[in-house]
């Protein structure tokens, strides 16, 4: 194992897109997304050591990622802010004053969590939306590193110079970014920084990464890896065990779906694979030893949590830590309660730091 590797970075989970209860698939109105609610979760995550917050995008559910971000830069010191972004949304010369603003808000600690679903009301098909993506990205950071634009795409038309907005660094924040098609794969390999996996087996997240590491190479490129998952520590395995199962206790299956269906991101080739991870768990929802599928009955995207005792779950972080891990974006629910028991167990036993 590397000094890199042997030093992630450790993150949270901002649940800016109504993603937090104490039984899933129970709303509650106090979890319900907030300005208020969401920089607790925040500050709590800055107060406990976390090196990074990601802060999802979404239209229907929650709150302006952008917006809150904004803010919340200036009512932290320390912790990264992971702002998720769909491309396409907005003009890029005004998504990159944007960001450069942000960054300098916050004193240089932005990181881009880079989107390709849909936008609202529109449905583009997989391999156009990803090359808008990928035109997006590659424009996106040239105007961040300070570069005039000459660029002529299918997406992208543009001559411009860079803003005079710059980042603190004077160079674009590194961009995270996830997806299992094809052309997700394809992009990521071009153009992001640090790709970023859901839950699956310690097997399959090696699988992926050293997938990704041909493809990225085939680029001459060099990625860095996460992973985005959920986590339920207790004092005992049984007790975790316990917890997950009074998380989904007051879900029946039909409600699950109708919450899968709501987000922009519920039809992908990962949704799927969470699906087949669910429907090929033993009769507790354990897929693999302390890796729990059942947080997928009510959500989409990442869709299993690590669960078990803090040595049982720091084990399982190290695990994925030699599959080739560099980074972890974390959560629990309720998202406060939980990141302080994560922090309290598990988040001293490693140690971490921002990762670039």
């Amino acid at each position: 194992m590397s000094d890199q590797q042997k030093k992630p970075e450790i993150s949270w989970f901002g649940a800016l897109c109504d993603d937090d209860y104490e039984f899933l698939g129970v709303a509650a109105p106090e979890l319900r997304s907030s300005w208020e609610h969401c920089r607790n979760i925040v500050l709590c995550a800055e107060e406990n050591g976390f090196d990074n917050i990601l802060l999802p995008s979404g239209y229907e559910l929650g709150i302006d990622a952008t917006s809150f971000a904004s803010a919340v830069s200036v009512a932290t010191n320390r912790i990264r802010l992971l702002l998720a972004v769909r491309m396409g949304e907005m003009w890029l010369p005004q998504l990159a004053r944007q960001m450069a603003t942000i960054d300098q808000m916050s004193g240089g600690r932005l990181t881009i969590n880079i989107i390709s679903s849909d936008l609202p009301g529109q449905k583009l098909e997989s391999e156009p939306r990803y090359k808008r993506t990928q035109e997006y990205m590659k424009v996106l950071r040239d105007l961040l590193n300070g570069n005039s634009v000459n660029y002529h795409g299918e997406f992208v038309d543009l001559e411009i110079e860079a803003p005079r907005a710059r980042t603190v660094s004077g160079h674009c924040p590194p961009f995270y970014f996830g997806g299992f098609s094809e052309a997700a794969k394809e992009t990521a390999a071009m153009e992001s920084d640090v790709f970023l996996t859901w839950p699956d087996t310690v097997r399959g997240v090696e699988s992926i990464i050293s997938e990704m590491k041909e493809r990225a190479s085939g680029h001459g490129r060099d990625l860095k890896y996460g992973l985005r998952a959920h986590v339920i520590v207790r004092e005992s395995e049984g007790e975790a065990r316990d917890a997950a199962n009074r998380l989904v206790s007051q879900i029946d299956d039909q409600q699950g779906a109708e919450i899968r269906s709501r987000s922009l991101d519920a039809v992908s080739v990962g949704v799927s694979r969470q699906t087949e991870l669910r429907e090929n768990s033993d009769d507790d929802g354990f897929i693999e030893e302390n890796l729990w599928t059942g947080v997928g009955r009510a959500r989409s995207g990442a869709g299993a949590a690590i669960v078990g005792d803090p040595d049982q779950v720091t084990q399982k972080i190290k695990a994925y830590m030699d599959a080739g891990i560099d980074a972890f974006i974390l959560s629990g629910y309720p998202h406060i309660p939980e990141c302080e028991l994560f922090a309290a167990n598990v988040l001293n036993k490693i140690e971490h730091g921002p990762l670039i």
